[in-house]
């Protein structure tokens, strides 16, 4: 297992409670959901390269749609800029 580095993390008391509810929800320790979390949104913004081709942790889960993946984000520059 890889090396991990700890640090402090201070949560107001709501956001705490909510993020437990949603580590029980997945069946996750709230490190475990503080750090999926963490590293999902870091791929998505291209900040951390996914292993194996999918965010760790996704356990098959449908992939949350990027830009241009709705009717109203198109996904290219031209498709939101057309010319007439």
């Amino acid at each position: 297992m890889a090396e991990r580095k700890p640090f402090l993390l201070r949560l107001d008391p709501e956001t705490y409670t909510a993020l437990q509810r949603w580590a029980a929800d997945d069946l996750r320790s709230v490190n475990g959901q503080v750090e999926f979390l963490l590293r999902r949104a870091l791929a998505e913004a291209g900040r951390l390269a996914p292993r194996g081709g999918a965010v760790s942790g996704t356990m098959g889960a449908t992939p949350v749609a990027g830009p241009g993946a709705g009717p109203d984000d198109p996904a290219t520059p031209e498709d939101r800029n057309p010319t007439p």
